[in-house]
């Protein structure tokens, strides 16, 4: 099947979760690039959104330097595999009651150990080290911080001056 252009809207709820990159081999096979660490979202079955339609893995593995080689069913061959360079890819929310996710820290409010309210997260940066939450007073603070979640209210335990940064 050839793809279309650009992807249309994802299904409601699912998330963007990486890029398929260059093609490997002659037989389909092509490089993933996820933006998850989960890598069941690359097991054979797992599906995806990705140019207005479901693509779904039937093999995967990794290569020698790390990197994720996943075949798909509707690419059989390298000419295929061009087309779909660089295309996003998007799949639904893994439950895991067990997981913070980032898409579900959006709009909570951050309040540290000393009960003090410290705004609604509105975006999650990435970052090497830890994802970074941005409230919407301008405070940035680490996900490795985060000690809980409950009712709304992301609670952390930030070392002192942290919150004095954004003062500044």
């Amino acid at each position: 099947m050839r793809p279309s252009g650009r992807n249309s809207s994802p299904p409601d709820g699912w998330l963007a979760v990486g890029h398929l990159r260059r093609p490997h081999g002659l037989k389909g096979d092509i490089f993933v690039q996820l933006t998850t660490d989960r890598r069941e979202r690359v097991a054979p079955g797992a599906e995806f959104f990705a140019r207005d339609q479901l693509v779904s893995v039937v093999a995967s593995r990794v290569a020698g330097n790390g990197r994720i080689i996943a075949r798909f069913e509707h690419i059989p061959d390298r000419t295929e595999a061009e087309r779909w360079t660089n295309v996003e890819l998007f799949a639904a929310p893994i439950d895991d009651p067990s997981a913070l996710w980032v898409h579900e820290m959006i709009g909570l409010r951050v309040v540290d150990q000393h009960g003090v309210d410290r705004g609604s997260v509105t975006t999650v940066l990435a970052n090497p080290a830890a994802e970074i939450l941005e409230t919407d007073v301008g405070a940035l603070v680490p996900t490795n911080f985060v000690v809980g979640v409950a009712d709304g209210v992301i609670t952390v335990d930030a070392p002192d001056g942290l919150f004095e940064l954004n003062d500044d």
